[in-house]
């Protein structure tokens, strides 16, 4: 049998991500079920696809409020200090937050947003560094606002700021402020979606979704009448709003699966697995080298490593980095970039 396995069929991800559009806003709870099977670079991938589509991450459907752990004691002080206003003073001297946000009020910040945009966007890093020291509050302001979700402040606020940087260096025209707010935002849902699902967030809301649809079918046959959604949130111990939200991730499963429904597939022959091995490793080179033919040569290169199309085994990230010379960071932008044509064809 050959020892080649790439493929070029989309993942269920990929799957629900083209049923998207540039722009829209998309469940992250959704996403976790979605990811639940997916190894860490594929998560990392699927984020990378949203951030290119501009698409932003919707956490209202995910728990919030359900500390555990070590830093349970921590993140519960923190959703305290942000209900009474969030000032330095309420914290010990030596918090490394009270000193970031005392570094920060000492920051000079000034200028016009907007025409400070305009001239980072022709290239002005003294622009840029202004934008970035007003932007600092907004930061701290938004990821006050993402408290709960499991992710310490501290770590919000850094990730808001790559998000920030990102809204600078990617601004062209419009409401700087809204761009910026976005930016900010979209890295903010990105570390909580991440934390999540290292929580298991994602079994726990397909197992959600597996008991709404056992309870709601037993209830049906109990009362001869279809139940609703307070009569399943009884059963479940759920609160309305949290069974509500499980309604529609079920729904929504329901509308992927009739739109992108299962080939089924029939019992190989004998002679058909025969033809198979005989023909199945020339047959798949020739498709992987039609379709790669599409892309520049840097492209295929990358590829060719990422995978281990020529025998090899597939490289990190890390080690096509090394071997090209480029960031992981760029390696996964470039192999996105790259899927993304190749799935066009």
């Amino acid at each position: 049998m050959n020892d080649l396995e790439f493929s070029f069929e989309p993942s269920p991800w990929q799957v629900w991500l083209r049923t998207k559009q540039m722009g829209d806003s998309v469940s992250a709870a959704e996403l976790l079920t979605l990811l639940e099977d997916e190894s860490e670079d594929a998560a990392e991938d699927a984020l990378q696809e949203l951030e290119m589509a501009c698409m932003a991450l919707d956490l209202s459907e995910l728990p919030r409020n359900v500390a555990t752990g070590e830093a349970a004691a921590r993140l519960r002080q923190e959703q305290q200090l942000i209900q009474k206003g969030l000032k330095p003073s309420m914290l010990e001297e030596n918090d490394p937050l009270r000193v970031y946000l005392e570094e920060v009020a000492a920051t000079p910040a000034f200028g016009d947003e907007n025409l400070l945009a305009q001239e980072a966007g022709h290239g002005s890093e003294s622009a840029m560094l202004q934008l970035t020291n007003l932007g600092l509050g907004r930061v701290i302001a938004l990821a006050g606002e993402h408290v709960g979700y499991g992710v310490l402040l501290l770590d919000l606020i850094q990730e808001g700021s790559l998000g920030l940087w990102q809204a600078i260096r990617n601004y062209s025209c419009g409401d700087y402020a809204a761009h910026r707010d976005k930016w900010i935002r979209f890295y903010l849902a990105k570390a909580i979606v991440l934390q999540a699902r290292s929580r298991g967030v994602g079994q726990k809301l397909r197992t959600a979704m597996e008991d709404y649809r056992a309870v709601d079918e037993r209830l049906l046959g109990d009362l001869g009448r279809n139940p609703t959604v307070y009569e399943i949130a009884e059963e479940l111990h759920l609160s309305v709003e949290e069974t509500e939200a499980v309604r529609r991730m079920l729904e929504n499963a329901r509308m992927m699966q009739k739109n992108h429904p299962e080939e089924k597939e029939e019992e190989p022959t004998q002679d058909d697995e025969q033809a198979v091995e005989n023909t199945g490793l020339f047959q798949m080179r020739a498709r992987i080298a039609e379709l790669l033919s599409g892309l520049d040569t840097a492209d295929q290169q990358l590829l060719t490593l990422r995978f281990g199309l020529e025998g090899g085994l597939p490289m990190s990230t890390e080690e096509v980095g090394r071997k090209l010379g480029l960031t992981p960071d760029e390696v996964t932008a470039r192999e996105a970039s790259a899927l993304s044509a190749l799935r066009k064809k």
